[in-house]
Order: C-alpha cells, then structure tokens, then sequence
C-alpha cells in the first residue's frame, strides 16, 4: 500500500510539474497536456455541432485560445474543467455563426418510393459519431458509467433533439446533464447567475421531454453499449444486404420503420415504402454481388459501413447505415452517404471476402 501512495504521490508531482512548465510558456509541454484531453473535449464538440470536422475544427480553436490565455488559469478549478470552459465558449461562438444541424423529416414530408431520391442538398446535416471515437475517450481515462460517454447522451435522437435548444440552453443541458458540473460551475463558465442558468437548464430539458424519450435508468445501464438484442438484428441485418435480400431486411423492420437518406431530402415512412424504395432501387437484379456490408457501431447504435463495386469491380466505401433499434425490430435506418467516417469507425478502406 506504501509504494501504491508513493507512486500516486509522484505522478500528482510530475503533473504539477508539467502543469508549471506549460503555463510558463514549455510548447511541447503544454501540447502534451491538453493532448491528453483531446478525445473528450472532441465529444463534447460534436454535442454542440452534430459533426466530427467541426468538432475537430472547434477542438483546435480550443487548444489555440487556451494557450494564448494560459496566464489565466489561476488553479481555482481543475485544468481539464479549464479547458471545458473554453471550449464550450469556443462552439456558442461558431453557433452564432452557423445554422443548426437538421435531419430529412424536419425539411420535407416522406418521399414517393417509386421515384428516385432526390439530389443531395447543402443543408447542414445532422452527421454520425464512430464508437471508436467513444471508446477513445473511455481510453484516456473517463469514466464508462460517466454521463460523457453514457448512450442516452450519444444517441443520434438526443442529438437530434439537442439541435432545437438555443445555444446558450444546449451549453448548460451539456454541462449540467452531460458533464455534470454543478450549478455554480456551470454559470461561472457562461458568465451567467446561478438563477439564469438554472432557468435555461429547466427550460433546456422541457424541450428535451417534448423531443426525446428518455429510457430509465434500468434501460440507462442495460444499454450502456450495443446490446445482444441489437448484435443478432445487426448480423441479421449485414447479411440481408450482403445478400441484396429484400425480404430478409422487411423481416428486421418494424411496421413504422423509416429510411431517411441525408444529404437527399428523400425518406420513406413505414415498412411497405421503405422495402419498395430498396427493392426498386438497391436491391436489384442488377446489384447482387455490388454491394458489401461490415458491422460497426455508431452513436452507442449498430450500423453497418455499406461498400459498393465500381465499374472496375473494386468496392468502395459508399455509406454509413446507422440503425435504432426498439426491440425487437429495427424502427430506423439512417444512411448517411459519409465514406470520410470509414477510418473513423475502424472500416476497412476495402471489405473482405
């Protein structure tokens, strides 16, 4: 138990240690340190953005700002808290900039499912998050049981709902609900009163109830992660495509179950559209053996990294099928034409047999 204290005590050194040499001014030292912090502060700008370049892009204005103030930080909260601050400051900035992120049934009604999908359109997209990238910030050191990498807070429906709350609200559910600061922590950040964040936080999470279902908190453990539930119906469902068998995906859906197909505003609603949209124009005659399904996970939901043979007979990454799942049936299928997140979720850039 000595040498356990002993080692404790000296990591905390070598921290402070580093700590004072990158806010004296050590570069590589202050790059090591907020390196360390890279994969969740990542996160925690998808939350606010709906897109891994953005969240990319708002990370490194984060590491920008906070070195230029490195004076500031005075230790009166943790480091890591430090930076949170920042960031979080970072993505209200680009939100007053931006539009919010959307999704096909917000845009237009459910497409005829015997014509063809529409063009792709520059709205800004609601886009997926790789699991890779979750289990990398469980990897530098958070908590799985913590709210940050939790699967109600990463589920593509609470992403989507998050996109309707004002910035300022979205930025205290995150770090009230998400991050779990406290109240006063949370309105030091924000330079806000206590009583106008606790406001926007009741207001934030009413229209979170009217947009989300949130599960229980049995439901909250059980599907920490992929449950077998969803294993079999994402095997079940790789094989379907891998075998262009129309069938065997309408066996998978249920009756309400909808295709939607950003960056298109087509989607198709219910079970019998959604299997004549593929029958008509995937899963064709023509197209056994053109297409490659591999299993993957994004957003804490199974998905399948979808390739598809080109003319000179090589498979190319096509698009990412990410699938909710109410059990025992698929009630959703999102594609998400993003070949770009293929080395992000750890997809082969070519399939195998």
């Amino acid at each position: 138990m000595t040498d356990v204290t002993t080692r404790r005590g000296q990591e905390k050194s070598a921290d402070a240690d580093e700590l004072g040499a990158a806010l004296a001014g050590d570069e590589s030292a202050f790059a090591a340190l907020v390196e360390r912090h890279r994969p969740e502060l990542h996160l925690h700008c998808y939350r606010f953005l709906g897109s891994t370049q953005d969240a990319e892009d708002l990370v490194q204005e984060t590491f920008l700002r906070a070195w230029a103030k490195r004076a500031s930080f005075q230790g009166r909260s943790t480091f890591r808290a430090w930076l949170y601050g920042i960031a979080t400051n970072a993505c209200l900035d680009a939100l007053r900039r931006r539009p919010r992120r959307v999704t096909p049934p917000e845009v237009t009604g459910p497409a005829d499912p015997g014509a063809r999908p529409g063009p792709a359109t520059d709205l800004a997209w609601l886009e997926p998050y790789p699991d890779r990238l979750i289990e990398d910030v469980v990897a530098a050191g958070v908590d799985p049981e913590a709210a940050l990498v939790r699967r109600e807070a990463t589920e593509l429906a609470f992403l989507a709902a998050m996109q309707h709350l004002p910035p300022r609200q979205r930025a205290v559910l995150i770090l009230r609900d998400v991050v779990e600061w406290s109240a006063k922590e949370t309105a030091g950040s924000l330079n806000m009163t206590v009583a106008s964040a606790n406001s926007a936080l009741q207001r934030a999470r009413e229209t979170l109830r009217r947009r989300w279902v949130r599960q229980d908190a049995a439901d909250r453990r059980a599907l920490a992660r992929i449950s077998e539930v969803e294993r079999s119906l994402l095997a079940r469902m790789v094989d379907a495509w891998n075998r262009t068998d129309i069938n065997a995906v309408a066996a998978l859906l249920g009756a309400d179950a909808r295709l939607v197909m950003p960056p298109t505003t087509s989607w198709y609603d219910g079970r019998a559209a959604v299997t004549s949209f593929l029958a008509t124009h995937a899963f064709t005659p023509s197209m056994p053996g053109r297409m490659r399904a591999v299993p993957t996970a994004a957003n804490r939901q199974p998905a399948l990294g979808v390739y598809i043979r080109d003319d000179s007979g090589d498979f190319r990454p096509f698009a990412l099928l990410v699938l909710t799942v109410e059990s025992p049936v698929v009630t959703e299928m999102t594609l998400f034409h993003l070949p770009r997140l293929f080395p992000l979720c750890g997809l082969p850039t070519v399939p195998g047999p």
